[in-house]
């Protein structure tokens, strides 16, 4: 424990606890100042206040790290399944070779929703936006497992209800891809693995035969591990606070998807792409939007460059970048908006201007252009991301439960009218 730290309010002196993370964070514990003087501390968007703390995700800005639980995501995402990442943010170690096998069974036999949800389902129109179908959808599964709101559920109780979340989010989200495009849905397969199975379900037609491509298989299995966890961000506090109340998993998750939703957060991959084809329709000249992403009084952005946390490069991004040139190469694919994407990335990561302040293509450039590349519609985008997310919410989740803590409850400085007496309506 470091020296405690002090604040001086009022002319009188207040001692606070300092803690110590294991990777050398540290934190002022306030949640005695207010008992103490009276006073509360203020941060607009808890930019600089720590909510728990927490032994799943390691993240250093500064440094461009990025570790689960203590592993760095270069190694996870080179030797790991996603189950495999999956089970080590929910439960604190690599599994064993059992204990993985016994995992992906359990998931695998649960890969089938209520046809019920189908009934639910099938009054979405066409034109829904799969983010509202999914979380929509995985609220509904509350109603399904009414058992999984006791706040007295057992620890089997919560196995299964984490089991179910994992193996029906795949078909869930499949399904909305279907419902955007007017096909018919794909039951799960089960003989296949967690990627290949959620690929068939999104791609597969009952007129031909569909083989999955290892390569988007392995991409797809690294974009949803990169995805996996990020810290304390929007969605997973969502997700912690809501939980927080005792609502049931589903529900937080629910909470979290629409969260993500929200395009500051889980919608960057999309506005990539979308920023590509105003390029493209605006004939196509990448040096044109680099000259006016530099200069400072153009409102235009580059999309997809640089990150609100690393002020390095995105960890993740050099290890997607990889992948997203193997699958452009195994495609083959002639896509004008990829190839403004390629002289993009070329000139970002030699442009003196974009080195010199550190805006590196990103995680969500990268995963932008594999989507594209595979035919994911942009709508689609965040459903991916909450596929990929789903384990970290899942590992916050459990453990907020699992330390007892107590249920969200921001404070705030009322800035309102002072009192007033009421008027009677005819006296107005």
């Amino acid at each position: 424990m470091s020296e405690p730290a002090k604040v001086i309010l009022d002319g009188q002196t207040y001692e606070l606890p300092v803690v110590e993370g294991t990777e050398n964070e540290k934190a002022i514990d306030i949640s005695s100042l207010r008992s103490q003087s009276g006073y509360i501390t203020l941060d607009y968007g808890y930019k600089n206040t720590g909510a728990t703390t927490s032994a799943i995700t390691f993240l250093d800005g500064e440094e461009g790290i990025l570790h689960y639980r203590g592993y760095p995501i270069e190694q996870l995402a080179e030797q790991s399944s996603f189950l495999e990442v999956a089970y080590l943010l929910i439960y604190g170690d690599l599994p064993t070779k059992d204990q993985l096998a016994h995992f992906e069974h359990e998931i695998k036999i649960h890969t089938l929703v209520n046809e019920d949800v189908r009934k639910i389902f099938d009054g979405f129109p066409v034109n829904a936006h799969p983010m509202g179908v999914i979380s929509s959808l995985v609220c509904a599964l509350t109603a399904f497992y009414p058992e999984s709101t006791n706040p007295d559920r057992n620890q089997e109780m919560i196995e299964l209800t984490i089991i179910r979340l994992l193996a029906k989010m795949p078909t869930l989200a499949a399904w909305a891809y279907k419902n955007s495009q007017g096909h018919p849905v794909n039951y799960p397969k089960n003989s296949l693995d967690y990627c290949s199975n959620f690929l068939y379900m999104m791609f597969a037609l009952p007129v031909e035969e569909y083989e999955v491509d290892p390569v988007i298989v392995d991409a797809m299995n690294k974009l949803l591990i990169l995805h996996a966890d990020h810290e304390q961000n929007c969605s997973t506090s969502t997700v912690r606070i809501v939980g927080s109340s005792q609502a049931s998993l589903y529900s937080a998750v629910s909470a979290g998807i629409n969260a993500l939703w929200g395009p500051l957060h889980g919608g960057a991959n999309q506005a990539v792409i979308e920023m590509l084809e105003a390029i493209k329709n605006d004939g196509g000249d990448a040096t044109k939007y680099l000259n006016k992403a530099k200069d400072k009084n153009d409102p235009f952005r580059l999309m997809g460059f640089g990150h609100r946390v690393y002020k390095n490069f995105d960890p993740r991004a050099r290890i997607i970048k990889k992948s997203a040139d193997q699958v452009l190469g195994k495609l083959g694919i002639k896509d004008p908006v990829l190839d403004i994407a390629k002289q993009l990335e070329e000139a970002a990561l030699s442009d003196p201007y974009f080195v010199e302040r550190k805006l590196y293509p990103n995680v969500d450039f990268y995963s932008g252009i594999i989507y594209r590349a595979l035919g994911i519609p942009t709508e689609m985008f965040t459903v991916m991301f909450a596929l990929g997310r789903l384990p970290g919410w899942i590992a916050q989740w459990k453990e907020m439960i699992s330390n007892k803590e107590p249920i969200g409850r921001p404070r705030q400085v009322y800035v309102g009218s002072t009192k007033r007496d009421y008027v009677p309506l005819d006296k107005r």
